[in-house]
């Protein structure tokens, strides 16, 4: 006899409608993989519903787990100094992870170490960041990081050859992948100031690619 095996998803406690209130209010519910056991809350999307970019990480981390919002963390704060720099005005921009729960290893007993999300739960959790996709309709998609650019674009995306491309997507006009700022936060401190760098640069290129889709609206 074959038994049929339930399918790893959060489908079945996305709202059917696509509104941003809706799915915020539900999210806290959600069961569709087991990172929900041991984190402290989901981390939902935050932003202008109307935004025209939508900023999409990997996942939260123990700050941002803890308080509940999106990069609040040492990444987001590095991430607001750069797009300050850049000109990406950050109240003007809906900012969400590809996984909305902290998914961490416990390190010496007591501090919890960040812990890569695998494809499941990233697949998992993909109707969330769908449905808020579709709820804001954004011009443009920037991924900090693989995790959201593999989710996103396609597994054999890599950052490292394919940085700052512009794309079509079904989502939004264009999508373009960047790094993560905590990838900048682990550079050696010898290459920090270079990767700083070359982070606000590609924000930068994003800002006056937003301009530009602007105008053509």
């Amino acid at each position: 006899m074959i038994v049929a095996v339930a399918k790893t998803s959060a489908a079945p406690w996305v709202p059917a409608e696509h509104d941003l209130i809706a799915l915020r209010s539900a999210a806290p519910g959600c069961k569709g993989c087991d990172l929900y056991r041991h984190a402290t809350q989901v981390v939902f999307g935050e932003g202008p519903a109307d935004s025209k970019v939508v900023m999409v990480g990997e996942q939260p981390g123990d700050e941002e787990d803890v308080k509940g919002h999106p990069f609040v963390g040492p990444a987001g704060r590095l991430l607001n100094r750069a797009m300050e720099e850049a000109g990406l005005p950050r109240d003007e921009i809906y900012v969400t992870n590809a996984v909305k729960h902290f998914k961490f290893k416990i390190e010496r007993g007591k501090r919890r170490i960040h812990a890569k999300p695998g494809a499941i739960e990233i697949s998992a959790c993909k109707p969330w960041l769908e449905a808020e996709l579709d709820a804001i309709r954004p011009e443009l998609i920037v991924c900090l990081g693989a995790t959201a650019a593999q989710s996103l674009i396609g597994r054999d995306f890599r950052i490292t050859t394919e940085r700052g491309k512009f794309l079509p997507h079904t989502r939004a006009k264009e999508i373009v992948a960047t790094v993560h700022p905590s990838a900048v936060l682990r550079a050696l401190r010898e290459n920090y100031d270079e990767e700083y760098a070359l982070f606000v640069e590609d924000l930068r290129v994003i800002a006056a690619r937003v301009r530009k889709l602007g105008h053509s609206t």
